[in-house]
C-alpha cells in the first residue's frame, strides 16, 4: 500500500477534505506545511497544494497539484464511493458546486476586506443566496437517504466528508476575516445537516482525529 505526503498550510478548514479522506482510508501520511506565499509563487496554479503518492512497489512518485483531483483520486481509490453510478456522477456534481462556492467565498472575504459599504453588502447578499441554495440541496439529498446522516446508504462517503469540511471547519478560518461569515454559515446548520455532522464525528473511521482537530 502507498504512503503519502500532503503539502499544504496546516490549518483549520484548509485542505481539510483531502486530510479526512486520508485519514478514513487508514493509510499512511505525513503533513508538511508550506510557506503560503512562497509557495504560490512556485505553483503552476496559484494554489499551494500537493499530495505526493510515495509507491511501496519502487514504482516513480506521483504528484497530485489540484484540489479537486487529488479528492477525487483519493476517493474512487479508497472506495468513499455511492454503490450506484448514477450516484457517483452526483457526488461529482456536489463537489464541483462545492469548489464554485469556495471560489464565491473568497471573492466575499476580499471584497469584504477592500470594498466600501455598499458593495460588501451586495456581495454578502449573492454569498447567502448561493449558500442557501447550496446547503438546500444538500438537505434535500440528506432527506431522500433517509436522514440518516449520510448522504448515500449507510456508510461514510466523500460527499459527507466534503460537506462537513464546509459547515464546521471552514467557517473556522474565514472567522479570522469576517465574524458574520461564521455566523451565517452556522445558521444555515439545518436538523439533517446538523445530524451529518455528528454523524461524520461519530465514525470510527475519523472520530479519534476529528476530536483532536478540534
Amino acid at each position: 500500500m502507498p504512503s503519502y505526503v500532503f503539502r499544504y498550510v496546516n490549518a483549520v478548514g484548509f485542505g481539510e477534505t483531502t486530510r479526512l479522506l486520508l485519514t478514513a482510508a487508514k493509510v499512511e501520511w505525513t503533513e508538511e506545511s508550506s510557506d503560503l506565499e512562497q509557495a504560490r509563487l512556485d505553483h503552476p496554479n496559484g494554489i499551494p497544494v500537493v499530495l505526493i503518492q510515495k509507491n511501496s512497489d519502487g514504482s516513480p512518485d506521483v504528484v497530485f497539484n489540484k484540489f479537486v483531483t487529488i479528492e477525487r483520486y483519493l476517493a474512487r481509490t479508497y472506495e468513499f464511493l455511492p454503490a450506484n453510478p448514477e450516484q457517483v456522477e452526483l457526488q461529482d456534481q456536489l463537489r464541483d458546486e462545492q469548489s464554485s462556492l469556495m471560489k464565491l467565498l473568497l471573492s466575499t472575504v476580499a471584497l469584504g476586506i477592500a470594498a466600501n459599504q455598499d458593495v460588501r453588502e451586495f456581495v454578502f447578499t449573492v454569498f447567502e443566496r448561493c449558500l442557501e441554495m447550496f446547503l438546500g440541496s444538500r438537505v434535500k439529498l440528506l432527506r431522500m437517504n433517509g436522514n440518516t446522516g449520510y448522504s448515500f446508504g449507510s456508510t461514510l462517503s466523500y460527499t459527507d466528508m466534503a460537506i462537513y469540511s464546509f459547515m464546521k471547519l471552514v467557517p473556522i478560518h474565514f472567522a479570522m476575516f469576517s465574524k458574520a461569515l461564521p455566523k451565517l454559515v452556522k445558521g444555515k446548520m439545518t436538523p439533517e445537516l446538523a445530524k451529518l455532522a455528528a454523524t461524520v464525528e461519530a465514525d470510527p473511521l475519523l472520530a479519534a482525529y476529528l476530536s483532536q482537530r478540534g
